[in-house]
Parts: structure tokens; sequence; C-alpha cells
């Protein structure tokens, strides 16, 4: 029996497939009331079981709200997260229907009003989302990572100290620490919980309406850092600029430097990432160096 098979029967539920390998294993199953549901085998030693269990308490309180966010579903003993024999915890959260809004460097497959009309729609939902949160109190120990000033640019960012990446030549390490020094300068904005990962895998599209799912990385953050995350991936992309103001125009905010300013952030995020991730030849360590490179030039200018 796999470790899926036997966390599935905590909620007597039975593995169909796995849907990805990543951060945490998630594998798409079937409850006893013949509904389908994704177990999530979270990563040991990334997010605390407190914090799983914070995660999963908001984005119940965001369905409740009638947002299109996944509610987690309790065990067949009532809990939410169910530890594992290998130090791992379990959690089953609802199916949302859709296809994603697409991969990472691919073209989109839709057409590009089709696109924008999207991400319009996406910018609202997370201003849904945040306006939604703001109404809620947080229960004692609610407790997650923190997408501030320090978990960006700090000394000790969230994932990791970007600017050391050992795979940077001299002139990228040189941009990466004055791309750091400036947006310690120049960050700035509301704090409250964010999604902070919405990638396009982790939003679903279902004719015109989108829903978010993968709420892994969310913490307390700088809000308009979640419409950074959404446009990280277009950045080589033709249509990049038309796509960013349809995002702010569905959140409803103008500030066009300061949502530069937020990708720009997630571009030295990511470089972080990959450090204790990723093999030391895999090339996306290259690809992100070089994408965050290009970001900074374009939102600093040339040094």
């Amino acid at each position: 029996m796999t470790a899926a098979e036997a966390a599935a029967r905590a909620w007597g539920a039975r593995v169909l497939r796995t849907l990805r390998d990543r951060e945490n294993h998630v594998h798409e199953c079937l409850l006893p009331s013949g509904d389908r549901a994704a177990l999530r085998l979270h990563r040991a030693g990334y997010q605390s079981p407190d914090a799983i269990r914070s995660e999963l308490w908001w984005c119940a309180g965001l369905a409740s709200a009638g947002l299109p966010v996944p509610a987690a579903l309790p065990a067949l003993d009532g809990a939410l997260l169910v530890p594992l024999p290998d130090g791992r915890h379990a959690s089953v959260i609802a199916w949302m229907e859709g296809e994603a809004l697409g991969e990472a460097q691919l073209p989109f497959t839709r057409p590009l009003p089709e696109v924008l009309e999207i991400y319009h729609a996406l910018g609202a939902l997370l201003a849904q989302v945040h306006r939604a949160t703001d109404a809620m109190d947080l229960p004692a120990g609610f407790t997650r990572p923190r997408w501030d000033l320090d978990g960006l640019v700090g000394e000790t960012p969230f994932w990791g100290r970007f600017w050391d990446h050992p795979a940077a030549t001299p002139d990228q390490h040189r941009t990466l620490l004055r791309a750091r020094d400036a947006l310690r300068e120049r960050l700035v904005g509301d704090i409250g919980l964010i999604h902070a990962d919405v990638l396009r895998e982790n939003v679903l599209v279902n004719n015109r309406s989108v829903s978010l799912i993968d709420f892994d990385d969310s913490g307390f953050g700088f809000r308009l850092y979640d419409l950074g995350t959404a446009l990280v991936q277009t950045v080589y992309h033709p249509e990049h600029d038309q796509i960013r103001a349809a995002l702010m125009e569905g959140y409803g905010t103008g500030d066009a430097a300061m949502v530069k300013a937020f990708t720009l952030a997630r571009t030295l995020a990511s470089v972080g990432w990959t450090m204790p991730r990723l093999q030391a030849d895999d090339p996306i360590h290259k690809s992100h160096l070089a994408r965050a490179v290009m970001v900074s030039d374009q939102v600093l200018g040339p040094a």
C-alpha cells in the first residue's frame, strides 16, 4: 500500500491518480459520497502542522463566503489534518472544476481577448479574497509565513538569500544585490493574508470564471504581491503589458510601478526557491537567474 492509499483511508477515500509531485504530493481521490476530492501529502519540514491548519481554516472561511477556493474536508474522525508515519501530514480538500490557465513559458492556447478577460476576472477574484479576509477574525494560534519586506528582501528571505545563488555570474550577483537594495526602499503597501503563488497552474478556468487552488505558500504579505506572482510567468510574452493592465483593472489598482516592483520581487524570490530544491545542473537555475536580471533591468533601468 502506498503512502497516499494509506492516508486516503482516514477519509474512507480511494486514490484515483497522481496530480502533482512537487512541494506536496497531490492525488485525485474518490470519497465515500462519490464526490471527487484532492488528497495532499504535505512535504515534511516546509509548513508546520499549525501553519497547515491555519491555511485550511482560511480556505474554509473563503469558501464559506462563496469564493471559488477549495474548502478543507474533515477525515472520518473529524480532523482536518492527519499525521502520517513518515512524518508528513495529509489533508483533503474539495474538488475544483476547470483547467489550468496554462504552464510557465508556454504560449496561451486561448485567443488574446479571452486571456485578457480571464486576467481581469482573476484580478477581481484576488480583490474579493483580500476583502473577504479582512472581514475575518483569525483564530488564536493562526500562523503563516510572511511575505513582507523581511520575507521578500530582508537578510533572510523566506525562500532564501537569492543574491547568494551559486550559479550566478559576477554580473548577475551584482544585479541581484542592486535589485534587493532597491526593493528594500520601494516596496510599500497594505499587508494582509495573500495567496502568494498565483501561478498559471494554480488558476483554474471554467468557461470565463476562475478559481484559485494551492494555498500552500499563502501568508501575510503585501497585497499587490499577489498581482506580481500572477504576472511573473508572462514577462517574456508579447502581450505581457496588456495582461498586466487587465489584471490591475480587475483588481482595482492603477499603481503600475508598484505592481512591476512586486513582479520583480517574485522573480528574485523564485531564484531563492531553486537553491535547496533543484539539482545543481537543472537548467531552471539559469533561466530563473536570467529572468530576474531581465526584469530588474526593466524595472530599475540599466545600472
